[in-house]
């Protein structure tokens, strides 16, 4: 196996929580599907704003609020670079992904009609399923799903002949977040291109492992979620081809997001500001801009490249527990392991995990329809990031067979 170019003991002294210990016990944080850690370089920027120059932005005539503008924006632009948008005005700032979907959702309801049918897969996180559901209700649109096979992918056949002229709008996450499944998105996309479909991609999951390049994916909507990637919690971002923003009306009324307000009539501000009612989280995007850098610095490359050996190494370990199954056997993945002991509960396994230092996820991890279609209550999640290490994996074996022994 080709050596890591990373020096992970060096990134790790950036990650103050992982000194910490829980229940006696080094943390060993396998969470990271649920929230990755924040590098002390993104602490100090957020700080920084706080001691410095927190203001209100935009209008403002003031020094600390033209610093505080001058910072968001260029933020924006960062995650413009970052995602290779073509313009800075399709990066529209929100609280994370769930804000994000909810927004594309409420404006389709204006250009959807019954009979339309919108598509999403099976292996759906609840945010990219309930808004969908919402809409359908609102607009007499019809909802079909995408199916997904034994290994965790979807069955792409199927997708095919669930396409038709009556397909407006297709989503799907661009990684699985329960089973860590990287979907054939340039597939779905250029599919649903065909039949005039427009496409929304989840890319919470995928954004901290994957630089996905919108330009080339030519997808019309993504959403992102900062403390995915080690950023700050409430701030996230929706990438819209412009065309589609500018079809979309306003999501929520309020100040920033006019041009002109009088009792008779209120007219709309240019993109970005028609979607961002309100004064924005900017500490948050100001930090998701500095996590960028961060992560930017250290390499999307090595990031995977490293994190792929981390799967490969865990899978192996954990597959030679008797009675361990593994839930996700996709062919292309993410550092995301569901596994399951036969004849225990996942709980008890996470709470034992716990108690050992260990921070993993149980439970239907917000996508029940797949916990159904494996016939299962839940699974035990560990997820990994690339300041883990080979010897946490080590800690995580020998945890799980420790819960095993305990609870069998």
């Amino acid at each position: 196996m080709t050596k890591t170019p990373l020096d992970i003991h060096t990134i790790r002294r950036d990650f103050p929580i992982l000194n910490r210990e829980v229940n006696g016990k080094p943390l060993v944080y396998l969470d990271n599907a649920a929230t990755s850690q924040t590098p002390q370089q993104v602490i100090d920027v957020i700080v920084e704003y706080y001691s410095s120059y927190n203001a209100n932005i935009h209008r403002g005539v003031h020094s600390l609020s033209q610093e505080a503008t001058d910072a968001y924006e260029q933020a924006r632009i960062k995650i413009q670079e970052h995602f290779n948008a073509a313009q800075s005005h399709e990066i529209i700032f929100s609280s994370g992904t769930t804000h994000s979907i909810n927004l594309v959702a409420n404006g389709f309801s204006s250009l959807l009609k019954k009979g339309d049918e919108i598509l999403v897969s099976a292996m759906e996180h609840h945010s990219n399923i309930v808004p969908w559901q919402m809409l359908c209700e609102r607009t007499g649109a019809v909802l079909r799903v995408i199916p997904m096979n034994d290994n965790g992918e979807l069955v792409m056949e199927e997708y095919s002949k669930l396409l038709s002229p009556k397909t407006k709008l297709v989503f799907c996450n661009h990684v699985s977040n329960a089973l860590g499944t990287v979907n054939p998105v340039e597939q779905i996309i250029e599919e649903a291109h065909k039949i005039g479909a427009a496409v929304l991609l989840d890319g919470a999951q995928a954004a901290p492992h994957i630089k996905a390049d919108m330009q080339q994916l030519d997808v019309d909507f993504y959403t992102v979620s900062a403390h995915k990637m080690c950023g700050p919690t409430g701030v996230g971002i929706l990438y819209g081809k412009e065309e589609w923003l500018n079809k979309l009306p306003p999501y929520q009324g309020g100040g920033e997001m006019i041009a002109e307000v009088t009792f008779e009539k209120t007219t709309y501000a240019d993109l970005p500001h028609k979607f961002e009612a309100g004064t924005p989280n900017i500490c948050g995007g100001i930090a998701f801009g500095a996590a960028l850098d961060y992560m930017n610095a250290i390499g999307f490359e090595a990031i995977a490249k490293y994190e792929h050996e981390l799967l490969e190494y865990a899978t192996s370990a954990l597959l030679k527990i008797e009675d361990l199954k593994i839930f996700g056997t996709a062919k292309e993945k993410t550092t995301v392991i569901s596994f399951n002991i036969e004849g225990i509960h996942p709980y008890d396994i996470g709470v034992i995990l716990d108690k050992l230092g260990i921070a993993v996820r149980t439970g239907h991890h917000c996508a029940q329809p797949i916990m159904d279609f494996f016939k299962i209550p839940g699974t035990v999640r560990a997820s990994f990031s690339f300041y883990n290490t080979k010897e946490e994996v080590d800690v995580l074996v020998a945890g799980v067979k420790r819960a095993k022994t305990m609870l069998q």
